[in-house]
């Protein structure tokens, strides 16, 4: 398996990121994580919608609840094209009751917890934390990726500006 040394860093301390990001112009892996109700998800369920698949280390961290509620009220706006899936590695319970707490509804959110998965197989599994690095891919109808912003310091939010001009680009 691949490893990046430094790839992201969390306070400014180096992390190496586990797998290989896809590039734009391939097909995503079709990986298979938990939904809320413990049941299977595949990414090839959302399938004919324009997907922004967004990881975060964990919603009960500070810059993901502001970064998932903000994804969250962009989702009202964006039709039914187009979904936005939340994964991390945060246990489907607790993503289920910090989405009722949060009031989200809008997004998706699946759990990686159980085989990293998703993490290995985009390239943002935090070896160190095992964790998923903050990272934002917009994919198309047909599973092909068309964005990526990897956002290097785990402690920031995303370039809201850049991935909703992306996803618009995709629509």
């Amino acid at each position: 398996m691949e490893e990046h040394v430094g790839g992201v860093t969390f306070k400014g301390s180096p992390l190496t990121l586990v797998g290989r990001m896809p590039a734009a112009g391939d097909t995503v892996p079709d990986v298979t994580v938990l939904g809320r109700d413990l049941g299977a998800v595949r990414l090839s369920d959302f399938r004919g919608k324009v997907m922004v698949l967004v990881t975060v280390p964990s919603l009960d961290t500070s810059v993901c609840d502001m970064e998932v509620r903000r994804f969250n009220r962009e989702a009202a706006g964006m039709g039914p094209d187009a979904v936005i899936v939340v994964a991390s590695v945060d246990l489907p319970f607790a993503q289920a009751r910090w989405c009722g707490a949060a009031g989200v509804d809008r997004v998706v959110t699946v759990s990686d917890h159980r085989e990293t998965a998703l993490g290995q197989a985009f390239g943002v599994l935090v070896r160190e934390l095992r964790l998923l690095a903050r990272c934002v891919f917009v994919i198309d109808r047909e599973g092909v990726l068309r964005y990526t912003q990897l956002v290097r310091e785990i402690a920031e939010e995303p370039d809201y500006g850049a991935v909703l001009g992306a996803l618009r680009g995709v629509m």
